[in-house]
């Protein structure tokens, strides 16, 4: 990876989390790393400067990382409903994960955070990009992570061949 060439910007209300993030990216190389203090700062951040990751934090007011997620992906006015993002979150709650990424998150990070942490998910959204799927009701990466060439067709959860037989 060539990381001196990413711009990041790192979301958090957190004054701390945003100088501890900063550090360690800086330690990996990545100089231009811009930050936002909320979802809607981090919206108004992505109008002015081009980025090519964001980083957030799960728990903020007065916009949360998951509506940030949400607007990004849906707003109408979107800077760029296509950019990767990584939740970072001490709520690991499967409630939490399954709002974010159903809300578009490419990736988690839990805390406490590591440098090596933050690597591994940087690597998966530059060098493992899932692509971007929109249906009804979701417009995001693809929430699947395996491929299995063995599945003959286009249903594979347990509850998509009941919706394909009923239509409900």
């Amino acid at each position: 990876m060539k990381l001196e060439a990413l711009k990041i910007l790192l979301v958090d209300d957190n004054h701390h989390m945003r100088v501890l993030l900063t550090e360690i990216l800086r330690a990996v190389g990545i100089t231009h790393v811009f930050e936002a203090g909320d979802g809607a700062e981090a919206l108004q951040t992505l109008r002015t400067q081009p980025v090519d990751i964001v980083m957030t934090d799960l728990a903020m007011s007065p916009l949360d990382g998951i509506d940030f997620v949400r607007l990004l992906r849906n707003a109408p006015d979107s800077p760029n409903p296509m950019l990767p993002v990584i939740m970072i979150t001490g709520h690991l709650t499967v409630k939490r994960i399954w709002e974010a990424r159903n809300a578009g998150v490419n990736e988690f990070l839990a805390k406490p955070i590591t440098a090596r942490g933050v690597l591994e998910r940087l690597q998966l959204v530059i060098d493992h990009p899932r692509p971007f799927i929109r249906t009804d009701d979701y417009f995001g990466p693809d929430r699947r992570r395996r491929a299995d060439p063995a599945h003959p067709g286009p249903w594979r959860r347990a509850g998509d061949e009941l919706k394909r037989l009923t239509g409900v």
